[in-house]
């Protein structure tokens, strides 16, 4: 609150401006700059990257929420690709300045994937699998499956969805996995799914049903490399925890 004098009396009144949480509002390991300087750019999420071209949220809302927002109200990076200047500017906190950086860093990945259309991602750690996919599946409403099928350099070669909807060993039929892999000649598959609440914890069916992947790829001569399960901007890399991999 302000005062101001009114007929030689003192009252308050709500201040002029209210100021918007810039980066440094946030909790030290949640600053999206800190944590990339930290794990390199792979090892963060598309909503970290995009706050750090954003720079600063709208009163009562930090930049990372800010980000997620967006990428939420036009179905991720590719919506956000496809979004005028003009319907930027329509989300709360997105002026004319922002929309113009977003659409240039998107322009300058567009442009690099034009420059280079030989090259496929190449997977080397879990961040960078989960990362390939994070952006589209942090906030689906209901669980998918998907495959990150892989050559014998690592590269990518498609990520198919094999299953949508509550996933357990009653449901997922392991030969279909495969037969997705076996399809496009991968060497390797990660196996990749979300977890709508948020909290990629794995549960007791998700260790099951990668047991039964990792026995079948042994069978078949394809590797079953990790199972990773995406929350809401976080990630669980199973094989890290040792969980369904002996």
């Amino acid at each position: 609150m302000t005062s101001r004098e009114v007929n030689g009396r003192s009252t308050e009144t709500e201040p002029a401006a209210t100021y918007s949480l810039m980066m440094r509002d946030l909790a030290e390991h949640e600053r999206p700059r800190e944590r990339l300087l930290k794990v390199g750019e792979r090892a963060v999420s598309t909503a970290e990257l995009l706050a750090i071209i954003l720079r600063s949220g709208v009163p009562g809302e930090n930049v990372l929420r800010l980000a997620e927002r967006l990428l939420t109200t036009f179905q991720d990076l590719p919506g956000l690709a496809r979004a005028s200047i003009a319907e930027l500017t329509r989300v709360k906190g997105v002026g004319p300045a922002k929309a113009v950086e977003i659409k240039a860093a998107l322009e300058i990945g567009r442009r690099l994937l034009t420059s280079a259309p030989q090259e496929k991602p190449r997977i080397t750690s879990p961040g960078d699998a989960a990362n390939l996919l994070m952006s589209e599946m942090s906030f689906l409403e209901k669980e998918h499956l998907r495959l990150i099928l892989m050559d014998t350099r690592n590269r990518v070669l498609a990520t198919p969805t094999i299953y949508v909807g509550s996933l357990n060993t009653s449901v997922i039929r392991v030969g279909e996995l495969f037969r997705a892999a076996i399809k496009e000649n991968a060497a390797a598959f990660i196996v990749a799914h979300n977890h709508p609440s948020g909290d990629p914890s794995p549960s007791s069916e998700d260790v099951a049903v990668t047991q039964q992947l990792v026995k079948a790829g042994s069978l078949l001569n394809i590797d079953v490399l990790d199972h990773i399960v995406i929350g809401h901007n976080r990630f669980v890399s199973m094989k890290e925890r040792g969980l369904g991999f002996s």
